[in-house]
C-alpha cells in the first residue's frame, strides 16, 4: 500500500520467445486467481482472427503509437520487428492496481527486462522456455499464422530472447504443459500468498 492508500500491487512478468507457451500459462492462471488482472499491451500490428480490441491487445494505428510514445504514456515499448511496435501503457498498471489486484503482464523479452528494472522491489519475471529451437517451429508451424519469411523472423528472434533466459528471476521450461503450469502456480503462490 502506498501512503495515500491506492493499492499498488505485485508485478509478475511473464516472457517468452513467441510460440513457447507463455499466454497459455498466463491465461490459465487469470482463470485460477482472481487477485490478478493482466495488463493488456498496445501493439500496431493487425489484429489476428479470434483477437479482441482491449481484451488481446490495445490495437493502435502506428501514428497513434507514435503519439503516446511522444507523450511518454509508455512503461516500456519496443520495436519488435520492423514497423511492428509493442509496449505497456501506464495507464495499465494503474487500471489493475485500481481492482485492487496483482498485475499480470506477458510480453516479450526487452520490454519484461525495463519493466523488472523499474519495478525491481515489487516484481516477479518468469522465463518460459521451450524445450529446443526445432520444437518451437513445430509449435509455430502448427498455429498456421505465419509466412515462412515470418516464421524465419520469429525463430531469429526467439534465438536472440533465449539468450536473455538468465536475466529473470525463474525459468519453465514448457516441455509438458501441465508441469509448466504447475510451477506457475508454485511461482504465484509463493511471491503474491505469503
Amino acid at each position: 500500500m502506498k501512503k495515500d492508500n491506492t493499492f499498488e500491487g505485485k508485478i509478475i512478468i511473464f516472457t517468452a520467445p513467441s510460440g513457447s507457451g507463455k499466454t497459455t500459462i498466463v491465461r490459465h492462471l487469470l482463470k485460477k486467481y482472481d487477485f490478478l488482472g493482466f495488463s493488456v499491451s498496445a501493439t500496431n500490428r493487425k489484429k489476428r482472427p479470434k483477437e479482441e480490441d482491449g481484451k488481446d491487445y490495445y490495437f493502435l494505428k502506428p501514428e497513434k503509437f507514435q503519439k503516446k510514445i511522444e507523450e511518454g504514456a509508455f512503461v516500456e515499448w519496443e520495436e519488435v520487428y520492423e514497423g511492428k511496435y509493442y509496449g505497456t501503457l501506464k495507464s495499465e498498471i494503474k487500471r489493475v492496481w485500481s481492482k485492487g489486484k496483482h498485475v499480470v503482464f506477458d510480453i516479450e523479452v526487452k520490454g519484461a527486462t525495463n519493466i523488472k528494472k523499474l519495478y525491481p522491489d515489487n516484481s516477479m519475471a518468469v522465463f518460459v522456455r521451450p524445450p529446443s529451437l526445432s520444437e518451437l517451429r513445430r509449435r509455430l508451424t502448427n498455429r498456421k499464422t505465419e509466412t515462412e519469411s515470418s516464421l524465419k523472423k520469429r525463430l531469429n528472434r526467439a534465438e536472440e530472447e533465449m539468450t536473455y533466459e538468465n536475466k529473470f528471476d525463474k525459468v519453465i521450461i514448457n516441455d509438458l504443459l501441465e508441469v509448466a503450469l504447475e510451477e506457475a502456480e508454485q511461482i504465484i503462490e509463493s511471491f503474491c500468498i505469503k
